[in-house]
């Protein structure tokens, strides 16, 4: 009997530690960043026109209040999802978004890049252009899905991806009078410049 609980004891032990192995793997590869070959995968700027209507819906405790209609083509530089702060309720991931020279993989290999607190860091220590052409050719966006299905395609996106959105910027009111304000530049900085989209169409490709 002895034998048996030990050989038991030791077959546990072995699952586990597959299992943990699996998991570990599985991570690492799910949050691995798609590389990409030199040259702009992102050529045009994103698309911002006056909304069809101004009427506001409610959505999850807040009333949604459209600013413009959204679209846009970007290389996904970060992405990162947010669990326990109050705009989680509306917003699981944040991407920080990258065109034109900035979803250049040769240019971005003179960058570092990070988010945190809903804010997109950016540093580098050879810059190949003036910070502006950085701020007008990147931003941190809060991803807002209209749906279950269009939130699975975001929280599966990984750095490195192209995607496209279609969409709304946004002005978002909670009964608890918590406000989120989407900006509508592609140049501003500091507080309040991310945007707040609206995600009605998404598609992501590796190139």
């Amino acid at each position: 009997m002895d034998d048996l609980r030990d050989w038991i004891r030791e077959r546990w032990g072995l699952a586990s530690v597959s299992l943990l192995a699996g998991l570990l793997g599985l991570w690492w590869w799910q949050g691995r960043p798609i590389a990409q070959p030199p040259g702009v995968l992102a050529p045009l700027e994103p698309v911002q026109t006056e909304p069809d209507s101004l009427a506001p819906w409610d959505f999850r405790d807040h009333l949604i209040a459209p600013l413009a209609n959204f679209e846009l083509r970007a290389r996904v530089l970060s992405a990162e999802r947010y669990h326990f702060d109050r705009a989680a309720k509306l917003s699981p991931v944040d991407f920080a978004l990258g065109w034109g020279p900035m979803s250049d993989s040769k240019v971005l290999e003179a960058f570092t890049i990070r988010q945190r607190d809903r804010w997109y860091f950016w540093s580098s220590g050879d810059l190949p252009f003036p910070p502006d052409q950085v701020i007008s050719h990147s931003a941190n966006m809060h991803m807002i899905p209209a749906n279950a299905s269009v939130e699975r395609r975001l929280l599966a996106v990984k750095a490195g991806q192209i995607v496209e959105l279609r969409g709304k910027l946004i002005r978002a009111d909670g009964k608890d009078g918590w406000h989120w304000v989407s900006s509508l530049s592609r140049t501003d900085t500091g507080d309040g410049s991310c945007e707040v989209v609206w995600v009605n169409q998404v598609k992501v490709t590796n190139r």
